[in-house]
């Protein structure tokens, strides 16, 4: 893949507690943030529950659609921790005990900590390259294009940049907002022509309440700084014609 081209990824959100609102999820914005700034578009998020057929058949067709997968969740020392088995039987590869991971999380405990319970975090699907982990020691891993991370938010956002070099992204997907004090009936029409105008843009318009009063946020995306700012101009036009108040955020 070069520069240029468009590269997407999906991410894959694994895990019962996310399904029963007892953990929110964060890890979405964390990821796709970070994707945005290397050139990758995040196409789809799936959330699914801890089901090994689930994990496999939506592994598989995610790994098929998207240059890259990234999985949050079930890679850690419990039973219902399933990721890694599940991934080794998407490729069809042999689940063992990663010896490199072994050593590191050997090393990393003190004597007599390294328990059964723990030694289930350095079984992978066999040949499966280490994603270091600087806060907690377990690494994630990857398999061809798929990247599976754990699910603790502040210990994957730990992780996301020692994977920059494995990651081949397009140009920077830049973005402009601009925030308004209306409602989106008042610009959709305008908004529209301005999207039908600049179709290889992506226009979004995201209402929100601030101090008591409504607003509209109007987001840019693009590749391109030259048509965020064209899009920018001929949006500001409108603006200034139905002398709408423009305000900071």
């Amino acid at each position: 893949m070069t520069k240029n081209k468009k590269v997407n990824a999906a991410i894959l959100i694994i895990g019962n507690e996310i399904l029963s609102g007892r953990t929110k999820d964060t890890n979405t914005s964390s990821i796709a943030l970070w994707l945005n700034s290397i050139g990758v578009k995040v196409k789809e998020v799936r959330v699914i529950s801890d089901i090994e057929s689930t994990i496999i058949e939506t592994v598989n067709n995610l790994r098929e659609a998207n240059d890259y997968v990234f999985t949050t969740g079930g890679i850690g020392p419990t039973h219902d921790d399933i990721t890694a088995l599940s991934i080794s039987k998407a490729f069809n590869l042999k689940y063992e005990i990663h010896k490199e991971a072994f050593k590191i999380l050997e090393s990393y405990y003190k004597v007599g900590e390294f328990n059964e319970g723990r030694q289930k975090m350095v079984w992978m699907p066999k040949n499966a390259n280490l994603i270091l982990n600087p806060t907690s020691g377990a690494p994630g891993f990857s398999v061809e294009n798929v990247f599976c991370l754990p699910g603790v938010p502040s210990i994957l956002k730990s992780m996301l940049g020692g994977l920059k070099d494995k990651i081949v992204g397009g140009d920077p997907i830049l973005s402009h907002t601009i925030s308004l004090r209306t409602v989106e009936s008042e610009i959709a029409n305008s908004l529209t022509k301005v999207q039908d105008n600049n179709k290889d843009v992506e226009i979004g318009s995201y209402p929100f309440f601030q101090a008591g009063k409504l607003g509209v946020s109007i987001v840019i995306r693009s590749e391109d700084k030259f048509k965020i700012d064209n899009c920018s101009s001929q949006i500001l036009k409108f603006v200034n014609e139905k002398k709408i108040e423009i305000v900071d955020r």
